[in-house]
């Protein structure tokens, strides 16, 4: 017996003395040297912040976890290749899902809802920071990172150089998500064509000013019909004015929700969401969590005057200057659209799309030359005739890292892991340069992007400036983002297929999303579900008494200003001296 278990010990240290020692460190020099350059830190810097992460991923070794996100070129570079590098350095597996943005808020939605763990972090977008401060379902980070996960938050994270940060904080200051990509919806144009002197002076001879990128609607309304009606051909290609979409599905409600009612000057004053009313046109006093209405005649603009009028130029525009088949198009498929070379503006055109407009002639690119440098820029966007100084001025997409409580603790701080390293300093000037989508002060910064910014369009003038605090995210008046988004792609789509008009469908919407907030508001005062900061909507009264008396602003008599632009150099000039 002694002889057998003598063998036994023997062969078990045998195995333990042959089996190789966990490479982590040298993958990560290997990591470092051939694929995260360049990086905001030196290479010693990076070695010491990977050998943090191999170190800290020790109890997680072998693990394998889930994630999901939404499918743009950051992710997909996160997806295909920093698991690769994460699994190697660290030893845990991560299967980092790709779906459409409606098939992810689904899934948070399912989790929250059915409290079962379908995936252990999500890249969800700082839109439901409403929902997550309310909720509690999601793992406040702040006190993560000070508790429990406190052996898995790396120390050289710095929160403080997240340019998002403040978008993903609750009303109560802690942090719910971790920013991990950023775009803005700016105003994109042919800068070739705006610059040739024969179109410059026949619209100077039209419309009384200059062409040039446009400060309001109706500026970008006489550039729209400029080129679809007067230009119509460059060098032999028929050319359009503008371009959007209009399908009937969940991202149509987004392309109205991310900031379009605000663009037309539809909310309140204030950053980084306007207060009393935002840019849904839900209501919240200033102090208060309590959202008290969406229509009109409870004090809030989802169907006000300057609500219809987006509406409106939305459905005219896409109908009288875009090409051919647009009104149908989705969100994935307006976006490369513009590649053909065919459009002359689009007024709302997210830049986590410019990774694709910066791609070689050779893939079908018409918007660059045989250079590779665009022929377009992009800029911030104009505002509509309600607008006034201190309004927001656009929306800013931030996905951020989510974990929702019903992930067990193990699998939350492997995911938490994973979160930090596709985020870290090591890695994210790398990534930023393959998606172009910044979350790091640092990173807009550095040097390389200081040698690329003129390959990119404006886009690094622009993350450079103090404009961009400007364009923000859905903010905290939305009190359950889920239940409330899928009401607007639904009564949208009715306008561009002409059942209602803007009128008519905004009405129903406001009402759709007050009838929502009343069941909110009874399970609030019922259970406590949203945590005392649920919905509490005022009394119905007449429109009128609300309409330009703190409530929406009332009509204005003309709604087409004179037209206004700025040239875009000019622009340039200015962000650079801020």
């Amino acid at each position: 017996m002694r002889q057998k278990l003598m063998a036994a010990v023997a062969a078990t240290t045998l195995i333990a003395l042959s089996a190789p020692a966990f490479a982590g460190m040298e993958e990560a020099r290997r990591w470092v040297e051939t694929e995260f350059q360049p990086s905001a830190l030196s290479q010693e810097e990076q070695l010491k912040e990977m050998e943090w992460f191999v170190n800290a991923a020790e109890p997680f070794r072998g693990m394998e976890i889930n994630v999901l996100s939404e499918t743009i070129p950051t992710h997909e570079y996160e997806s295909k290749t920093l698991t690769k590098a994460f699994e190697e350095i660290t030893g845990i597996k991560v299967n980092h899902q790709l779906l459409g943005e409606g098939e992810v808020v689904q899934a948070v939605q399912t989790q929250m809802q059915t409290n079962r763990n379908l995936y252990d972090a999500y890249i969800n977008d700082s839109d439901l920071i409403g929902t997550h401060s309310r909720l509690q379902l999601a793992v406040n980070l702040s006190d993560f990172m000070a508790g429990d996960g406190k052996d898995v938050t790396n120390p050289g994270l710095d929160i403080d150089d997240f340019i998002g940060k403040s978008f993903t904080t609750g009303p109560d200051g802690k942090l719910y998500q971790l920013p991990d990509q950023q775009f803005a919806n700016l105003y994109w144009f042919r800068k070739d064509w705006f610059d040739r002197e024969d179109l410059k002076t026949a619209f100077k001879e039209k419309y009384g000013y200059e062409l040039g990128v446009p400060v309001n609607w109706s500026a970008y309304e006489d550039i729209a019909e400029f080129f679809t009606n007067d230009v119509k051909e460059v060098d032999g290609v028929r050319v359009y004015g503008h371009m959007d979409y209009g399908k009937r599905a969940p991202d149509l409600g987004w392309r109205m929700t991310d900031a379009w009612l605000s663009m037309a000057g539809a909310g309140s004053k204030g950053l980084p969401n306007g207060r009393p009313i935002d840019e849904w046109g839900i209501r919240m006093e200033e102090g208060s969590c309590n959202p008290a209405g969406a229509s009109v005649a409870r004090g809030g603009g989802t169907n006000g005057p300057a609500a219809v009028y987006a509406i409106r130029k939305w459905d005219e525009w896409l109908r009288q200057y875009a090409p051919p088949g647009a009104a149908d198009y989705d969100f994935y498929q307006s976006l490369p659209a513009l590649s053909q070379g065919n459009v002359a503006q689009q007024i709302f055109w997210y830049t986590a799309f410019t990774a694709s407009m910066v791609a070689p002639k050779s893939e079908g690119n018409n918007t660059v030359d045989d250079s590779g440098t665009p022929l377009w820029r992009m800029a911030p966007s104009p505002h509509g005739p309600y607008w006034e100084e201190g309004q927001k001025l656009g929306y800013q997409d931030a996905g951020s890292w989510t974990i929702l409580k019903s992930t067990p603790t193990d699998r939350a701080k492997a995911a938490w892991l994973y979160a930090q390293f596709v985020v870290s300093k090591t890695v994210d000037v790398k990534k930023s340069h393959v998606g172009l989508t910044f979350i790091r002060d640092t990173t807009i910064r550095h040097e390389s992007f200081t040698e690329r910014a003129p390959k990119l369009g404006g886009l690094v003038e622009f993350y450079r400036s103090p404009d961009r605090v400007l364009w923000t995210p859905t903010g905290v008046n939305v009190p359950d983002y889920p239940k409330l988004a899928q009401l607007w792609w639904q009564n949208i789509g009715d306008v561009n297929s002409g059942a209602f008009t803007p009128q008519e469908a905004m009405d129903r919407l406001a009402g759709e999303m007050d009838q929502v907030m009343l069941r909110m508001q009874r399970a609030d005062e019922a259970n406590n579900t949203y945590g005392g900061c649920g919905p509490r909507l005022n009394e119905e009264k007449n429109p009128a008494d609300w309409l330009g008396h703190g409530g929406a602003k009332a009509k204005l008599e003309n709604e087409k200003p004179q037209g206004e632009t700025i040239a875009y150099d000019e622009l340039v000039k200015r962000w650079q001296s801020n």
